[in-house]
């Protein structure tokens, strides 16, 4: 681990931009089958909210330049930035997608604290994540 690289907080960075990009692809593959289990159970709306937060992280994964990126569009620090912004608002999803107080609810709001800590404690150096890219 490095401690030596942490956030103002104290923090440790121990997820490298490597870790990262695996971490964002089973985020989308965890929303994609909420998304499923929702249609089964019929809470459309929250199916709905979960296929669009699945495909929102992968197109995000996609573009970002890091070792799992397929098109570098924008940099591994913007997808952080992108990352903070999702994790302040997923705990708002079920209320704008008119499933609040129901359990697929739950998911999205504990969602906002797991991306917060990801965030927490990712190393953002996009300098890192290029390299990683190209050693790749």
């Amino acid at each position: 681990m490095n401690f030596a690289n942490t956030s103002d907080a104290g923090l440790p960075k121990v997820i490298s931009p490597k870790v990262h990009g695996i971490i964002d692809y089973c985020h989308a593959a965890f929303f994609f089958t909420v998304g499923v289990i929702c249609s089964r159970t019929n809470n459309k709306a929250a199916a709905a909210a979960a296929f669009s937060t699945s495909g929102f992280i992968l197109v995000q994964s996609l573009l970002t330049d890091y070792r799992w990126g397929a098109k570098p569009v924008f940099s591994f620090e913007t997808h952080g930035k992108m990352d903070a912004v999702f994790a302040s608002s997923s705990w708002v999803v079920p209320l704008l997608f008119g499933f609040k107080d129901t359990p697929a609810a739950r998911i999205f709001e504990g969602n906002s604290l797991a991306e917060a800590s990801v965030v927490a404690i990712t190393d953002w150096n996009s300098q890192r994540a290029h390299q990683e890219r190209e050693a790749a």
